[in-house]
């Protein structure tokens, strides 16, 4: 098969078209999502080519077009709500935690709600604190819901076709500041499995566990950490729900130490609930305590240096490394 060198925009574009063309049922709306061809670009041309019953322009209502797409899902659509950043759908939680993930089960299993909620999670550059939000945790509390979170081209295309082909409420979490990361993808059609973590580099000293634009920054760390003689095995969950904690845990019971790396904050965040499950699977392995880089316990200040200072760093997780290494 073939390949192409795209950016991540790119790569989610051509995932909504091609599942676009393959099922009548698939359609998008959001703000600016048509006319202006999405805050992001990321739906750029699509207007044109499918118009404007399947690609559609909402007031900013985020409550209501939610529960649109929610309804749309439930009598047999398959539709992809763009928000233009995850903090905006705070506005719209209720109809996420209470109906997406709720209508299956509470319906005894008649109603299926096979919907995609997508757009930028996370922070950016310098937008401050009520535009900066992880919401993976927020919303990872919930059964019901899927959390899928990619870090490169190749994932974002695999796993939004895969988000759009389930049955399930999905959220799909885009890093704002990792749109423009390029990679290679195939020009063919594949699917990458929901639910399914990835070995991203093998290593043997200590395990790496991170999601979304952390992985690249942890990639840097690998790096780094090779010339300084130390092998890290770098883990992308790639699905933060359900999560692959089998791939992860086979990893350490292997290395002996782990660092878990996320953008969100440390307090009930995703790095503590991988922790707990690396506990329970992984006890008896550990050479050292588990360590954690996380962004600080601050709301997200707007000074750009400030911004930097309360973020994961290289220097940061290469430092909880070698906490792990030389105890």
């Amino acid at each position: 098969m073939s390949t192409q060198i795209i950016d991540i925009r790119e790569a989610l574009r051509q995932a909504i078209d091609e599942e676009m063309a393959r099922d009548e049922r698939v359609f998008i709306m959001g703000e600016e999502v048509a006319e202006y061809n999405g805050a992001y670009k990321v739906t750029k041309g699509l207007l044109d080519k499918w118009g404007p019953k399947r690609v559609i322009d909402t007031p900013i209502a985020e409550l209501g077009f939610a529960g649109l797409g929610i309804g749309a899902a439930m009598t047999g659509l398959r539709p992809i709500v763009e928000f233009m950043s995850f903090n905006f759908s705070f506005v719209g939680a209720d109809q996420i935690i209470s109906n997406a993930a709720k209508m299956y089960y509470m319906s005894g299993n008649r109603f299926s709600v096979p919907i995609v909620f997508r757009g930028p999670n996370g922070a950016a550059a310098q937008v401050s604190s009520q535009h900066s939000h992880c919401v993976e945790a927020l919303y990872g509390v919930l059964p019901g819901l899927m959390i899928v979170a990619p870090s490169n081209p190749y994932d974002a295309k695999g796993l939004l076709k895969a988000s759009i082909r389930s049955n399930n409420p999905v959220l799909f979490l885009e890093s704002e500041l990792s749109y423009g990361d390029k990679g290679e993808v195939p020009t063919g059609e594949y699917i990458v499995p929901l639910g399914k973590a990835k070995v991203v580099k093998e290593g043997s000293s200590v395990t790496i566990v991170a999601h979304s634009r952390m992985v690249l920054m942890c990639t840097k760390v690998v790096e780094q950490l090779a010339l300084q003689g130390i092998s890290a095995e770098l883990i992308d969950l790639r699905t933060i729900r359900p999560l692959d904690i089998k791939t992860v845990a086979t990893s350490v019971r292997k290395t002996g130490r782990c660092v878990l790396v996320e953008e969100g904050h440390y307090f009930s965040g995703i790095a503590s609930e991988v922790g707990f499950e690396i506990m329970e699977h992984c006890f008896d392995y550990l050479d050292a305590p588990l360590e954690r880089v996380c962004q600080k316990e601050t709301p997200m200040p707007y000074s750009r240096g400030l911004e930097l200072a309360t973020m994961p760093t290289v220097e940061r997780i290469i430092a909880a490394v070698k906490k792990t290494m030389y105890l």
